[in-house]
Parts: C-alpha cells; structure tokens; sequence
C-alpha cells in the first residue's frame, strides 16, 4: 500500500504508446517481504492464488500452449495469444492458444539451456554462488513472443539456510498486476527453499517502471 501510495502520489503523468492510454509513473522502486514471518498476499484486493500457482507451474515446465491453463478455467492468457492480436504485431506464425517463446520457454530452453535446472544444481551444490538466476529475457527472440515478459529475471541468495528471491520487474501495474505477481513469486520462493531443503528468507520486489493506470485511479482511490 505505501508503494502504490508513493507511485500514486510523486508519479508523472505518461502517455503509453503501446496502449494509448495515459499511466502515473515512476521510475524504480523496491519492497521487500519477509516470507518467514507471513505469506504476503496482498488483502486490499482479491488475488487468485490457485491461478497464481498454475500460471507459475505452467511457467516451470516450460509450456507455451496457454489451451492447457484454459482446460483449468483460467483465462488470463487468452486475449494476448489469439490471432488477432498477433497479427496486429505481425506475428502471423504464432498459433491461437501459443504465447511463443516468453517466460517459460526461456527458463528452460535459452538457446538449449535449462536455467532453471542450472540454477537448482547450483542451489544444491553452490547456494553462496552469485550466479543462482534465471532469465526470461531474451533480446534475439522478443519478436517470437506473444508479449515481451514483464518480470523478466529472478535470482537467489543463500545465507545462514535461507533463501531469498530478488526478482526484477521491467513493467509493473502496480494496482492490478503486482499484487498477483508478489503472491506468485512468494509462493515460488517457498517451492524453491523446500524443494532445496533450506528455510524461505525474503522475496525482494525491484520494479523498472512502476505505474498506475488512469482507469484504475478510480478503483485505487477508493
């Protein structure tokens, strides 16, 4: 709440060329949440968190084919993967139903490395390592992707048995889809530190451009 009430309150005013539509901003900001104390869903507003755990799976396994999160009843990928919309962008070779090669596919496939399984061997081999991160941006194949990710790099930390998550977030509505994303990640970090036998630290939250959207000022407000 603090972070959107400073956005909110010190942000510019910006015309986004992408959507047309006007956004308060600004540029860089930081939470932290201490996962040991509490799980942090934000409560201002409702987050789905068994969507939040099936978009992350979905991401885990590297799936593009967002029909498989459709068959659960969750449709949050379905207006940016169909035709229509690819073909406004030209990306006339991508199928209804296929978020091309963003997020997942990158975590597991980033030009046929695994980082994600990189980044356990190393959790379990050499947690105090500097080079425990996974990214999903990759500049070579932005145009073969439904969307450019928006949280597009994560990396752990290892101290005393715990693990933290820091994870960089290029693009973040703050009001809407930042709540969901603390929540995903969150849970992600717990997965992480069990899986690795190690207690769970803090989820550190790093956003590019943080920013609120004009039709949701409204809705804030209140």
């Amino acid at each position: 709440m603090d972070a959107v009430r400073h956005v909110y309150e010190r942000g510019e005013d910006v015309l986004n060329e992408r959507t047309g539509s006007y956004t308060r901003s600004i540029a860089g900001l930081t939470i932290s949440h201490d996962c040991s104390k509490s799980f942090p869903i934000p409560t201002a507003r409702r987050v789905a968190l068994r969507i939040a755990f099936e978009e992350m799976m979905f991401f885990f396994r590297g799936q593009t084919d967002t029909t498989l999160l459709e068959e659960k009843n969750i449709g949050i990928w379905k207006g940016n993967t169909t035709r229509e919309f690819l073909d406004d962008r030209g990306l006339h070779y991508l199928e209804v139903g296929d978020m091309g090669k963003g997020y997942g596919y990158q975590w597991r496939n980033f030009f046929g490395v695994d980082q994600l399984k990189r980044c356990f061997e190393q959790l379990l081999t050499n947690p105090s390592s500097r080079q425990n991160l996974v990214s999903a941006w990759n500049p070579a194949q932005l145009d073969q992707m439904a969307l450019p990710p928006c949280h597009i790099l994560f990396q752990f930390y290892v101290a005393n048995g715990k693990l933290s998550c820091q994870l960089y977030q290029r693009s973040a509505d703050t009001f809407l889809g930042v709540p969901f994303n603390i929540a995903s990640y969150a849970l992600f970090t717990m997965m992480i530190a069990q899986v690795c036998d190690l207690q769970v630290g803090e989820f550190i939250h790093t956003f590019g451009d943080a920013h609120i959207y004009n039709n949701h000022m409204e809705q804030l407000e209140l």
